[in-house]
């Protein structure tokens, strides 16, 4: 904080003696050494308060990449679900009936197979427009 070295503490000291006098030099001390310790408590309390405010920002910060994370394994956690129950049914229809693992085999949610569609004929108004 403030770069004073021996000497220069010295001379302050000398300094006071002279001007103060050897009478009054430890009380002007002891005041001197209560309103550096109440400086030193005020700045230890200001860097504690900001050294909460930063790792609580630090918090937030990570709470939020958190949640985006959750929000990002919502899908991947319904696909496993979704894959554990096909399996689940799937080693139950093998335990209960070997003969219908192979319909087992064909997940129930695949839909049918459509039929093929015919192409529609065309009709007197196409043949104009060409």
């Amino acid at each position: 904080m403030f770069d004073i070295g021996f000497w220069e503490m010295l001379i302050v000291g000398v300094v006071a003696l002279i001007v103060v006098g050897p009478k009054d030099l430890p009380r002007m001390f002891r005041t001197v050494g209560n309103y550096m310790g109440k400086a030193r408590h005020m700045a230890r309390q200001f860097q504690r308060t900001m050294d909460d405010a930063a790792r609580e920002a630090d918090l937030h910060e990570v709470r939020d990449a958190a949640n985006m994370v959750k929000k990002a394994a919502d899908p991947l956690k319904s696909a496993t679900n979704a894959a554990q129950n096909y399996a689940k049914s799937f080693a139950d229809a093998v335990v209960a009936d070997p003969a219908k693992a192979d319909s087992a085999a064909t997940p129930a949610a695949t839909p049918p197979a459509a039929e093929p569609t015919k192409a529609p004929e065309p009709t007197a108004a196409d043949s104009a427009k060409s």
